[in-house]
């Protein structure tokens, strides 16, 4: 992002080096500093102590559970268009990627995901499902009806739930996050969370895996190196943005917000041939480009003829082609030179 960190940040970490203090890490203080958060942002109590487990990044800590759940003989069930290291991460495992495709909307679409469950049962015996919430590259905040019915799904098709939560702080006026640890039927679950995408921190690594009531057992049986891998000045860092960083996010999201609806008109104005649905959480915005004719990849064309980098939807799993990803989270003169440049693309393409 196109943002000065939090001062709260800023100060805890000069401080750490002016004391140096840059061993290693000790003691609860992001389990703690996230609790506070989570319950006064999402009313919820779910970061209990003996539940918790440091890893040094989201995606090392849905690998951690993945190797927990299930083999290298397993299927891994995702929701494309999803963040592409979903598919390479699991790749990577030897497991087998099953992809439930997204519905119209942007949101999950249930008999894809329950099509998907029971391919990914008869493939091997610990089936797991990936679940990006809030989702990336659409910016959906799943609701928690739609999160409970996953549960619902998941109980009865034998599949273990892995919630990718780290744009939860993330979440724009409008739209609420539920994570999915709090609704019915989730005990058995694991939610990976960070503060890293929404301070700005995820060159200081750490993050928190979370178990479920029915999970703890589970989560003990991480080796113990992995809870060494978070960075200690990480830890400082993100345990100081969920304590005190609350206001500086508050302003963040009010930006991201006037972004989202700037970006709405200058599309409008400027690329009436794409369509965009404003997303309701995430700094992202999922761009569908079919209507110009650049080809399933209209982000080599962007950068080509435009100057302007976007992420390539074809990543992204099924329904990524001829869709760009774009980044909101800069100014608004940026925002709006990036769209202007794209519009010019096109008229040279």
């Amino acid at each position: 992002m196109d943002v000065d960190l939090a001062a709260p940040v800023v100060r805890a970490i000069a401080d750490a080096v002016a004391l140096g203090d840059t061993g290693y890490p000790a003691g609860g203080a992001y389990a703690e500093a996230l609790d506070g958060f989570a319950r006064e942002r999402w009313g919820w109590a779910g970061v209990v102590a003996g539940r918790v487990s440091p890893v040094a990044d989201v995606m090392r800590g849905v690998l951690e559970v993945l190797d927990v759940l299930s083999s290298a003989s397993d299927a891994v069930v995702v929701s494309s268009p999803v963040y592409p290291p979903f598919f390479q991460f699991v790749a990577h495992t030897g497991r087998r990627v099953v992809e439930a495709p997204l519905g119209v909307d942007g949101r999950i679409g249930f008999a894809a995901l329950e099509e998907a469950f029971r391919v990914a049962g008869a493939h091997g015996s610990r089936p797991v499902f990936l679940l990006c919430n809030p989702h990336n590259p659409t910016g959906a905040v799943h609701r928690a009806e739609e999160l409970a019915e996953v549960a619902a799904l998941a109980e009865r098709f034998g599949v273990r739930v892995v919630s990718d939560e780290i744009h939860a702080p993330l979440v724009l006026p409008g739209a609420r996050f539920t994570p999915y640890l709090s609704v019915p039927g989730a005990e058995r679950g694991f939610a990976v969370l960070s503060a890293s995408k929404a301070w700005n921190l995820a060159g200081l690594k750490a993050a928190v895996v979370v178990a479920g009531a029915g999970a703890e057992e589970e989560l003990g049986l991480f080796p113990e190196w992995v809870k060494e891998g978070p960075s200690h000045l990480g830890v400082i860092a993100h345990a100081a943005a969920l304590r005190e960083g609350g206001a500086w996010l508050d302003a963040l999201l009010a930006g991201l917000d006037a972004n989202r609806r700037l970006l709405g008109e200058l599309v409008a104005e400027e690329l009436p041939g794409v369509r965009y649905a404003p997303g309701e959480g995430t700094y992202l915005a999922w761009l569908d480009c079919r209507g110009l004719g650049l080809g399933d990849d209209p982000a080599a064309g962007f950068l080509e003829r435009g100057r302007v980098a976007l992420t390539s939807g074809t990543g992204f799993g099924t329904g990524g082609a001829g869709h760009a990803r774009l980044n909101l989270a800069t100014s608004p003169e940026v925002l709006t030179e990036a769209v202007r440049r794209m519009a010019a693309a096109v008229r040279v393409g």
